[in-house]
């Protein structure tokens, strides 16, 4: 039986290894710059842990490059075509994913998993075949899309498309209205308004000649 453990016969669990103290001079073991070299940004702590592309504080390949041009560049976000964008789902996923009669909305969408966000647009897409009658609500339809839930006996509603058409109605409306009064106005032989630029007043009458 192997004897108590007491303070004589302790022992740790594994062999012990002091640790190699490194740049401490030429008795570290390691010579007198410790592989370092002499001086330098790599003679430093930390020389390890730059960042990719970091090229010592000039500037960078990548930023010399020429930008590119046009509104599909990064560099004029957010005037270019990325500054929005729309959540699609293919009529194939309403097939897969709701029953007939169901009624189908961004939050159906999002319950359903299709989506991932209320607060960004979902555009219904056309890819695929549908056969289920269907009430779909979104912001915007393909017109694939459109016709496809249509012919399977259901509706569609484009909360987006409505307000644009809303908008572009009342402004066609205004230029309508503007156009007939100034039609009117011609009609009726309407004296037109003095020109300040060439010094003309409401009460100037040309001189009779004598």
């Amino acid at each position: 039986m192997a004897d108590d453990l007491n303070l004589s016969n302790l022992q740790p669990a594994q062999s012990r290894r002091d640790r190699k103290r490194v740049g401490r001079g030429q008795g570290s073991g390691k010579g007198r710059y410790s592989g370092r070299g002499i001086k330098g940004q790599k003679a430093r702590s930390g020389s390890k842990k730059m960042r990719v592309g970091f090229e010592g504080g000039q500037m960078p390949l990548r930023m010399r490059l020429p930008k590119l041009r046009g509104n599909t560049s990064a560099d004029a976000m957010p005037i270019g075509p990325h500054r929005t964008f729309s959540q699609g789902v293919n009529v194939s996923q309403l097939e897969e994913r709701f029953d007939a009669g169901a009624e189908v909305t961004p939050e159906a969408l999002k319950a359903a998993g299709l989506i991932k966000k209320l607060n960004v647009d979902v555009k219904i897409l056309g890819n695929g075949e549908l056969t289920k009658k269907l009430t779909v609500t979104a912001h915007r339809f393909s017109a694939s899309a459109r016709e496809k839930i249509e012919a399977a006996g259901g509706s569609v509603t484009a909360l987006r498309d409505d307000a644009e058409a809303k908008r572009r109605g009342k402004k066609a409306k205004q230029t309508r209205e503007t156009a007939a009064a100034e039609t009117e106005a011609a009609a009726e032989g309407a004296t037109p308004e003095p020109d300040p630029a060439l010094g003309e007043t409401p009460g100037d009458e040309p001189a009779a000649e004598e």
